[in-house]
């Protein structure tokens, strides 16, 4: 009789102790680290940069663009094609550095700023042309590639948000559908146009999306880390349930730098479980400076809190 009452008095405190799984529900740290490559043709390699075994590494090839190669660029409605130094950066060498480190993923990114010196401008001439183009050449490329998943960094619009959101929401859907891609990532920065497009797309697509790679590099250079930690939490409600990358620009042209106290911002946001992971643009510049702070990064990123 006494061991049932026993019993009865360990259920009742086991019901009343708030189990492991209900609390778990607070955001996380995550080693992951990323970093754009092949813009500038710097002739910058993937064995320059330096991998550290403790962290998850996207290499984001930029760019993949909707223009043609002509000397005077023009849009081609989806049809993409290589605008990164394919030269340094091909096939078999994206093939050897995932053969060399089981922890490297490599993707694409889309757009950018700029083509042969003009704006690249998001200007498709409908959606079901634009996404049937895009699914088409993009699938040819990651497969030739050897490519993981694909990251939008569109910045100049001559579409609405709702076009580029279903451009952008139908293509990541079909490439994950058909297991072309198994990650993908939006790139957006604190700009009206900008934000418009992306947080259409995010209310529309959000669950697609596996990361925000937010350019808090396009801020006012001498951010302050308190000025930091504040953009950061509206970038993250904006984005919200989203995992916000924190970034910084090799060039030290904008936002908080290396030397100014964007490791310090790391640090108390990884205290707060709020370090999503950490990209930087971009390899082609830290290689003037031996990738000193992407060595930094990483072993932030590689300890366990």
């Amino acid at each position: 009789m006494e061991l049932s009452k026993l019993f009865v008095t360990l259920l009742i405190l086991q019901a009343l102790i708030p189990s492991h799984s209900s609390i778990q529900a607070a955001p996380k740290n995550s080693n992951l680290f990323r970093e754009y490559i092949g813009a500038e043709f710097n002739n910058v390699k993937f064995t320059d940069v330096p991998i550290n075994p403790n962290v998850d590494f996207h290499f984001i090839l930029s760019f993949a663009i909707d223009y043609d190669t002509s000397s005077s660029p023009s849009p081609t409605n989806g049809k993409f094609n290589v605008f990164w130094d394919s030269e340094n950066l091909s096939p078999s060498d994206v093939s050897s550095i995932k053969n060399q480190y089981s922890n490297v993923k490599v993707a694409l990114s889309l757009g950018g700023d700029s083509v042969q010196g003009g704006y690249a401008y998001f200007n498709p001439s409908s959606v079901n042309s634009w996404v049937s183009n895009a699914v088409s050449t993009l699938t040819d490329i990651i497969k030739q590639y050897n490519l993981d998943g694909i990251d939008i960094d569109d910045e100049h619009f001559q579409a609405d948000p709702e076009t580029f959101t279903e451009c952008i929401g139908q293509l990541i859907s079909t490439l994950k559908k058909n297991s072309v891609i198994s990650f993908a990532s939006i790139a957006p920065f604190d700009d009206d146009q900008v934000q418009s497009h992306y947080q259409a797309l995010w209310k529309k697509y959000g669950e697609l999306i596996d990361y925000v790679n937010f350019q808090f590099y396009a801020y006012d250079q001498g951010t302050t880390v308190s000025q930091f930690m504040g953009y950061f939490q509206t970038q993250s409600s904006n984005y919200n349930g989203g995992k916000v990358l924190v970034s910084f620009i090799s060039d030290g042209s904008g936002g908080l730098g290396p030397d100014d106290g964007f490791f310090t911002a790391c640090s108390k946001l990884k205290s707060q479980k709020q370090l999503h992971g950490i990209f930087v643009w971009s390899a082609d510049d830290s290689k003037a400076n031996g990738f000193r702070y992407e060595k930094q990064s990483q072993a932030l990123l590689a300890i366990h809190h």
